[in-house]
């Protein structure tokens, strides 16, 4: 009523000509205001659970604090735990080390007296073997007999008792 039938027929007119020129702009305008509002009100209603959980951590330091000390006792007991282990190692390579030693001294002694030092190679790890093993039961063993005779020879058929199979003759008549 305050505006005439020809102002309300104009505003019609110019509302019209703006949506028709930029309806679409102020649609996507509109979408893109409603996400962002939408992801705003989430990261504040997420914000208030992450303040509790951080006041709880600052309300309970002696909690982390105990927690980290019993990490850095663990910590140092594996330490100590993995260096034993490494003295161990290194008095067994030199106890190896020590015995090879020992074992290149006599080789090189029996040379210098003219005996054989394979022999008494064999020996010596002979001795290292029993020495590791002493609580082995040593086995003796059967006397062994050959299990053909002396004169056996497969590629000659020779001695080889019963089975003597020949090939037949070549060609058609066979």
């Amino acid at each position: 009523p305050a505006l005439g039938r020809g102002g309300l027929e104009a505003l019609q007119h110019t509302v019209g000509s703006v949506l028709s020129s930029y309806g679409w702009y102020i649609l996507l305008a509109a979408v893109a205001v409603y996400v962002l509002v939408q992801k705003v009100s989430r990261s504040l209603a997420a914000r208030p659970s992450g303040r509790s959980g951080a006041a709880e951590a600052a309300e309970e330091p002696d909690v982390v604090v105990r927690r980290q000390e019993a990490l850095a006792a663990a910590r140092l007991r594996m330490q100590e735990e993995l260096n034993a282990q490494a003295e161990r190692y290194k008095e067994k390579q030199r106890q190896l080390e020590e015995e090879k030693r020992r074992q290149k001294i006599a080789m090189w002694e029996s040379m210098q007296e003219g005996k054989s030092y394979k022999g008494n190679l064999k020996l010596s790890q002979q001795e290292v073997e029993s020495g590791a093993s002493a609580s082995a039961v040593p086995k003796s063993k059967p006397n062994k007999k050959p299990l053909r005779g002396g004169g056996y020879n497969p590629l000659s058929g020779e001695g080889g008792g019963t089975c003597s199979w020949r090939p037949g003759r070549r060609g058609p008549s066979a």
